[in-house]
């Protein structure tokens, strides 16, 4: 009776240490468009972060891409559009599409992002599972800033501090529909982590709706904080979203960066947090988000810290 114990004993651990060990099925789309005004419209970043030789670390990582790294463009008849907003919806409708054709339930998709912006794309083409059901999606949005401003509370008028204001249907609501989330999110769908910079009015939203968040703190300590609104939120939805700007990190970490804020977690805090959120079979995609890139990142600081990131939530879905 002892040796058949023993023999199932070691059946079982190489069942488990083979699931550990199994290959990650991954999904990389770069969007380029952001938004922004008196900037060349396709930002470098995404092309950054790829030619790191993303294609050879994700294997080297666990996991396996499902397709090559796809790249985001308008078509021709979308070319002819103007006005860099609405050229940026578009894009994000196309980002959707992207989402959805490789949609399936043991992928996770990573988005290497221009902006903030791109979350609106990202949390389209996630509504619909790849049976074309719909599905309850959930955001957590890791972030120094808050980016819920609305045109009456911005101080900078900058589209890249409203994407979530406008994914949750409180303004601009021609965008969210052009990029294809007609029903915006419910704000119990939404956690904000690492935010630690809003404009005066911008705190009065946080306050007015409650906001459910994490701190740096929790972050670092991946914390019964962090872990119970996680927890929480799987428990209401069917899918999340994980979205993150680089600057809620160290600012040692994100040297180029024009919107750091001081006392953010490492990258190696965070990466650690997102390899217990992804270990969730319900956490499906990542997105980065405003990485510096080139010229702007000596030493190729940021873009280190962006593929440490994207390292965390592979072994996260590894472990499931």
């Amino acid at each position: 009776m002892k040796l058949v114990h023993f023999c199932l004993a070691v059946i079982l651990s190489a069942g488990l240490s083979l699931a550990a060990n199994a290959e990650v099925l991954v999904d990389i789309i770069k969007n380029p468009y952001g938004g922004s005004r008196n900037v060349p419209e396709l930002s470098t970043n995404p092309d950054y972060i790829h030619a790191a030789g993303l294609e050879r670390l994700v294997g080297e990582w666990g996991g396996k891409l499902v397709r090559p790294v796809q790249d985001i463009r308008l078509d021709a008849e979308q070319e002819r559009q103007y006005g860099e907003w609405n050229r940026m919806a578009l894009a994000n409708a196309n980002f959707a599409d992207a989402v959805r054709e490789a949609s399936r339930d043991d992928l996770i998709t990573i988005g290497l992002e221009a902006n903030c912006n791109n979350l609106l794309g990202m949390l389209a083409g996630l509504k619909y599972d790849s049976a074309g059901n719909a599905r309850r999606v959930g955001l957590v949005f890791i972030d120094a800033h808050g980016d819920f401003n609305v045109p009456e509370t911005t101080l900078s008028g900058m589209l890249g501090g409203m994407p979530v204001a406008i994914a949750a249907g409180h303004a601009l609501h021609n965008i969210r529909k052009t990029t294809g989330l007609a029903e915006p999110l419910p704000m119990n769908n939404i956690v904000w982590g690492g935010v630690r910079d809003l404009d005066p009015l911008e705190a009065d939203r946080f306050t007015e709706y409650e906001v459910q968040q994490f701190s740096v703190q929790d972050i670092r300590e991946l914390s019964a904080t962090l872990k119970k609104q996680m927890r929480d939120l799987s428990n209401r939805i069917d899918v999340i979203y994980v979205h993150i700007d680089m600057d809620v990190l160290d600012p040692a970490e994100v040297p180029g960066h024009n919107l750091t804020v001081p006392d953010g977690p490492s990258s190696d805090d965070l990466a650690a947090a997102l390899t217990w959120m992804f270990e969730n079979p319900k956490t499906a995609a990542l997105g980065i988000a405003s990485t510096p890139s080139f010229n702007l990142d000596p030493g190729g600081v940021s873009r280190q810290a962006a593929l440490n990131l994207i390292e965390g939530a592979i072994k996260g879905a590894q472990a499931r």
